[in-house]
């Protein structure tokens, strides 16, 4: 572990310096939790497949950050991740055009964007018909 000590000019040592937790499996606590804060907590991985596999294996999904030069596995991370938000190359980019929340227990619905508007909103479907000389009403057409 590094850091971890109360941050200095914190009045009331309500906050921590950075830290970064090494050695960690997904089992542990610290992996399992979400966690808010300067914290890093390190698992390795094998290979695409596992990370995936280590990722959705938690009950919570606010975001996920995937760092790579190949626009295909980007994509294919983003997909396969069950999380809200996922940032590639960047983290914590917002924009209130953007919806924001988490899948799981990360929250529920969206904020920002149309999609949290649509919270708010009922849709309804309503045809109405001009040419009252239809022989069927009720076949499709």
């Amino acid at each position: 572990m590094l850091g971890g000590k109360p941050y200095a000019d914190a009045p009331g040592g309500q906050f921590v310096e950075p830290t970064i937790f090494t050695n960690v499996t997904n089992a542990m606590r610290i992996a399992q939790e979400e966690v808010f804060g300067p914290v890093l907590a390190v698992i390795p991985f094998k290979d695409e497949a596992d990370a995936i596999r280590i990722a959705n294996d938690v009950d919570f999904g606010l975001a996920a950050g995937v760092w790579t030069k190949d626009i295909g596995r980007a994509l294919t991370m983003s997909e396969k991740l069950r999380v809200g938000t996922v940032w590639v190359n960047t983290y914590r980019a917002v924009s209130f055009t953007s919806p924001f929340g988490g899948y799981k227990r990360s929250g529920i619905g969206r904020e920002s964007g149309l999609e949290a508007i649509k919270e708010y909103l009922q849709v309804k479907s309503v045809w109405i018909a001009t040419d009252s000389s239809v022989a069927n009403p009720f076949i499709i057409r």
